[in-house]
């Protein structure tokens, strides 16, 4: 079972990979290597330009990432000043005058100084808006009290204005341990922000520097919109927020898919001394559009160029190899179909079919001849078949073949149809009177006289075996079928045959006859039943008598015969 399944598919695959198909893959097989490296290569220039722009826009990020280490190490470094001034005197109003004074020109990144005492409100300030301000709950100024280090704050909103602010924080206790007073700074955003302006104003670059919760403390003036917003709430960098902010790492970098689809490589660098990172997001697609609008160009060439092969190919494979094909498949069908004359045409043909088409036509000529042969042999063969020897009339082989046409014919004209069956009177007892070559004699002159009769009443005569003769009346109701069995009877007494055998002292026959309308619910064997029960009457009735039966429908809906 197998074997066949898989014979089957063989053969399924065979018609599927036709002259048309292999034309166009042989095409393809020669020009599809050669664009598909040109677009290979075009992948690998991509490539390299992502690369290098990520390369490019990691340095970027890593000195951006330095100014911003400048600027708060230049902080740090104001701050530890403020605090040895304020450990080193006694008052806190000298050391905010001294504060004020020192406060340099030239860090415009620090928006203001101020000196926080142990209960937690500020005692001095250079802007003096802030003298006062509780800020006990402040986690930075825990955090430095606790730590008594550097603290670099997260995003905040300065009170009492809510201006975006971050604070820097150092402990006078970091030297003076006795002491409980905190030097703060409050960092210009927009400051911070500017350092990252070599970042800005890319097409594909996003850079941002988050706390640590993700909120964004600056952005290149491009992207300043993103100022104090979570970090998972900006559609391109959500994806990376919770990656970068709980990284370990000092650097690092990855690979991602964004909201809008688009693949992108980010670079993150944290910020020495605090918990803030500088995040720098690369798009791919933007980043590589140029080479990307050549390399759909390539597949579109490809593909222009790979239709264009097909076209040809199967242009090439119609005109030269299918149409030479079918005209000498359609030649040879219509030899096959009876036309013997039929020749290939070999002026319309390519030089390689000329040879096929050439044997072709002797062949066709040769077998032209045969056929001729067979059928006039098969003519022949067929009348001997149908004809009885000895009598010339059909034989009940042929009587049947003629039966069944009569029947479709008269069932589709709803016509009559009548059947005489005859049977010659005591042939045996005339057989052993007169011996077999006189009783052959004798069924020659009854098939010559069915000849004549049949002639005469368009009939179909037969012998239907032994003694029994047919005789088929298309188109004839039984009246007169009745007048032609009586007919038949007195033709055949008239031969006036001895037969001393019989009570007539002649060749005498007995005639039955049936007569009926073909339908559906009949069949020709229907017929000979009843003309043979009309036969086996006649011969009860004394021989040389004509009887007829005819078809009665019972009231169950079955079929019988009566007379």
């Amino acid at each position: 079972m197998s074997r066949v399944s898989f014979n089957r598919k063989r053969v399924k695959l065979k018609k599927l990979l036709g002259i048309r198909a292999r034309l166009a893959l042989l095409g393809l097989i020669l020009v599809a290597p050669l664009m598909l490296e040109r677009a290979r290569s075009l992948e690998d220039t991509r490539s390299k330009q992502i690369a290098l722009a990520s390369t490019e826009f990691a340095g970027l990020a890593k000195h951006s990432a330095d100014m911003q280490r400048e600027v708060i190490s230049s902080v740090e470094t104001v701050l530890k000043s403020a605090a040895y001034i304020r450990a080193s005197d006694g008052g806190v109003g000298r050391s905010c005058d001294i504060m004020r004074a020192s406060l340099p020109a030239n860090l415009p990144w620090i928006r203001s100084l101020m000196i926080v005492g142990g209960d937690g409100r500020i005692q001095c300030s250079t802007n003096n808006m802030y003298v006062g301000l509780d800020l006990s709950d402040r986690p930075y100024l825990m955090k430095a009290r606790e730590t008594r280090n550097f603290v670099f704050s997260d995003f905040l909103l300065a009170r009492p204005n809510n201006t975006p602010i971050v604070m820097a924080a150092y402990p006078v206790s970091a030297i003076n341990r006795d002491a409980d007073s905190v030097v703060l700074a409050g960092v210009n955003l927009d400051w911070m922000s500017q350092v990252m302006s070599n970042l800005g104003n890319r097409p594909g670059i996003s850079a941002v520097l988050i706390d640590s919760t993700g909120t964004v403390l600056a952005a290149p003036s491009d992207q300043a919109s993103m100022i104090g917003h979570p970090l998972d709430a900006v559609p391109l960098l959500s994806a990376i927020a919770e990656k970068a902010i709980g990284s370990d790492k000092a650097e690092g970098s990855l690979s991602f898919v964004a909201a809008d689809g688009l693949r992108r490589m980010v670079t993150f660098a944290r910020i020495a001394g605090t918990q803030s990172r500088l995040i720098v997001s690369i798009d791919e697609a933007r980043v590589s559009a140029a080479i990307n609008r050549e390399i759909r160009t390539a597949y579109l060439q490809l593909g222009f160029v790979c239709l264009f092969v097909l076209l040809g190919a199967l242009v090439a494979a119609e005109k030269l190899i299918i149409q030479p094909i079918e005209m000498m498949a359609a030649t040879a069908t219509r030899f096959g179909q009876g036309e013997w004359s039929v020749r290939a045409a070999r002026g319309r043909l390519p030089a390689e079919f000329v040879p096929l088409a050439r044997a072709f036509n002797a062949m066709a000529a040769q077998l032209g001849k045969r056929e001729r042969e067979l059928v006039a042999t098969n003519d022949r063969l067929t009348v001997m078949a149908s004809i009885d020897m000895l009598s010339g009339l059909a034989n009940r082989r042929g009587f049947q073949s003629r039966l069944d046409l009569e029947w479709m014919k008269a069932q589709q004209n709803d016509s009559e149809l009548s059947l005489l069956m005859i049977d010659v009177d005591h042939f045996k007892l005339f057989n052993d009177t007169y011996g077999h070559p006189e009783g052959d004699a004798c069924l020659t002159r009854l098939g010559e006289t069915l000849a004549g009769i049949a002639a005469e009443t368009m009939g179909f005569a037969g012998r239907y075996g032994g003694e029994e003769f047919c005789l088929l009346l298309p188109n004839t109701d039984a009246r007169r079928a009745l007048e032609v069995g009586e007919m038949v009877r007195s033709a055949v007494q008239n031969l006036a045959l001895p037969h001393c055998t019989s009570s007539y002292q002649t060749v005498t026959v007995s005639v039955g006859v049936a007569c009926t309308r073909p339908n559906e619910k009949q069949q020709p064997g229907d017929l000979i039943e009843a003309a043979d029960a009309a036969l086996y009457a006649a011969k009860h009735r004394g021989r040389n008598a004509v009887v007829e039966h005819g078809f009665v429908r019972l009231t169950d809906g079955g079929m019988a015969l009566a007379s």
